[in-house]
């Protein structure tokens, strides 16, 4: 991530003419690891403080973030020392990602005092910390004690050591190539991210790439063309002719440019938000999955003990048939106690076939023709009973194939906390803690979620996960409207709203092919999709969402 010492300074430049003199009305901490600074000057500004380790950044923020009923404890001790103060001055030293914002206003006694907030973006090192005029620590939103430094209450603050060169001191090229010159080896971005002050591989890499400039480069040409730009983005800092540019949905640098007033904090606004919503999105999509994963192992684990039990019912009838033959030729054991591993009989079933059983010689025969007995009905019992255990964890394993096929399809963390809310109500797992989300329940809130589509002057509705897809079939749909849904596979059930008219071959045929782009089978050929009137799709008791049976349909191969 590229919030370096070129990006700290612009914000920076930026919040100097915006910000100076503008008061304090809340202070908010969304999570444990941001604070943002209500702020009025003339207008109203969000200052959003961020040390997350990958996220960390200061910038005005549009975006608004929940905020917690209870504020955390240094929410509070903001609160008490800021809430009413005004920003004076905003300095960052050099080019180090090292923010003073300094505060002056009365406290309860009406005295004039003033406060600073020093704000540390360090990777995993950054920190928010308050100190007193006379440059004590009051705390700081994390404690840290090294061998060099420690950010604890009651400490004078001093500031982290740095083993960099300034390249806000260098005065020429030949100063700069004396410096720089013997660190290149094969890459001038690392050397001089390595040697200076807040210059970062990516803003480098950026310049190389625009002057189409080699990584390996040592031409003196060259490595002027870099210092002589970098020279001219310091000297435009707190001007417009600044821009933000994104490199990667991870990465990001500026350039010369002209753009808007504030084009960079909002810019930083505009990716951080996104880049922490994918975040979010791609934590708790996958979180979730994790879940269905282990429920679908568990399911198919446990279908194969069934199956497995179905394979030794099949040898039940051979138990009884040992039984039987047993029991009518006690006779011929001479000592009923005193029986040989294994006896040949005669099996009356078989047209006198001769059949060879293995005995148990520690019982009597009557008893070994009662094991075998007992074994078969055991096997009987079992075989009614695994069964039935075997449709429903057929179903259930559809069931949970059919909310892995909809997890592929969600663009949203709602319809993330629709699918849980739905795995949870319908299959035996621990709910997930999902901070933040508010489950979609009512039936406004189920149909604005619907995809909707025109062809042909006809609505036609998309279902994106088990619990729409009942709702539009079961709830929404007419009983004349027409239902579509690919045969044998996973998917959307589509409904197509018959008002006045009848849709034409055309409208069907594109509902249909409506139907299989949004299946399992999508990419095949020769796919059949089933359509019949709404009043023909039942839902039987106990099925779980999405399922439904049909009759009276028609197909088309797509």
């Amino acid at each position: 991530m590229a919030f370096d010492g070129i990006i700290t300074k612009s914000v920076i430049s930026e919040l100097e003419n915006m910000l100076l003199g503008a008061r304090v009305n809340k202070v908010f901490q969304p999570n444990k690891s941001e604070i943002i600074l209500s702020l009025y000057n003339g207008e109203n500004y969000s200052l959003d403080i961020n040390i997350h380790p990958e996220n960390y950044r200061l910038n005005l923020t549009k975006y608004n973030k929940p905020n917690p009923i209870n504020a955390m404890n240094y929410c509070m001790l903001l609160r008490k020392y800021l809430i009413g103060f005004k920003i004076t001055s905003i300095k960052s030293y050099d080019l180090e990602r090292i923010i003073k914002i300094y505060f002056e206003g009365n406290n309860d006694l009406h005295d004039e005092v003033s406060y600073t907030l020093v704000v540390e973006l360090m990777g995993r090192r950054s920190n928010i910390i308050l100190l007193n005029s006379k440059g004590v620590i009051i705390d700081s939103l994390k404690h840290i004690i090294t061998s060099t430094r420690e950010i604890l209450p009651a400490r004078h603050y001093e500031y982290p050591e740095l083993f960099k060169t300034s390249f806000l001191e260098i005065e020429s090229f030949d100063e700069f190539y004396k410096v720089i010159s013997p660190k290149i080896n094969d890459d001038i971005s690392k050397a001089l991210s390595d040697t200076f002050i807040g210059i970062s591989i990516p803003f480098v890499d950026n310049i190389l790439e625009d002057f189409e400039i080699s990584p390996e480069s040592q031409d003196v040409n060259d490595l002027k063309e870099v210092y002589e730009y970098i020279k001219k983005i310091i000297e435009n800092f707190g001007t417009n002719n600044l821009i933000f540019k994104s490199l990667s949905d991870k990465d990001y640098t500026i350039e010369l440019g002209t753009q808007d007033e504030s084009n960079i904090n909002y810019s930083l606004d505009d990716f951080y938000n996104t880049k922490e919503f994918l975040d979010e999105f791609n934590n708790k999509k996958n979180n979730l999955l994790k879940m269905i994963l282990a429920s679908l192992k568990k399911c198919s684990k446990k279908l194969e003990n069934i199956n497995h039990k179905l394979a030794e019912c099949e040898n039940m009838d051979k138990y009884r048939l040992y039984g039987e033959l047993l029991t009518a030729n006690l006779y011929k054991f001479s000592n009923l106690s005193n029986v040989p591993e294994e006896i040949t009989l005669e099996n009356y079933y078989d047209n006198n076939n001769e059949i060879k059983i293995k005995l148990d010689t520690n019982i009597s025969a009557q008893k070994n023709a009662e094991k075998f007995f007992k074994k078969y009905n055991k096997l009987k019992n079992t075989l009614a009973v695994v069964t039935t255990q075997k449709q429903e964890a057929e179903l259930e394993l559809k069931y949970i194939e059919s909310i892995i096929y909809s997890m592929d399809t969600v663009n949203s963390l709602e319809e993330i906390e629709e699918i849980h809310n739905e795995f949870i109500e319908n299959v035996s797992v621990k709910r997930i803690n999902y901070q933040n989300l508010k489950p979609s329940k009512s039936k406004e809130d189920i149909e604005m979620h619907l995809n909707k589509y025109n062809i042909n002057g006809f609505e036609v509705y998309v279902g994106k996960n088990n619990k729409q897809n009942d709702y539009l079939t079961l709830h929404f749909a007419s009983k004349n409207d027409l239902w579509f849904h690919v045969q044998s596979f996973h998917g959307s059930h589509v409904i197509l709203r018959i008002a006045s008219k009848e849709p034409d071959e055309d409208t069907i045929f594109k509902c249909a092919l409506l139907a299989k782009q949004n299946s399992k089978a999508s990419l095949d050929k020769n796919v059949s999709v089933d359509y019949t009137y709404v009043k023909y799709v039942k839902k039987a008791p106990g099925q779980k969402p999405g399922m439904v049976n049909y009759i009276n349909y028609k197909t088309i191969i797509l």
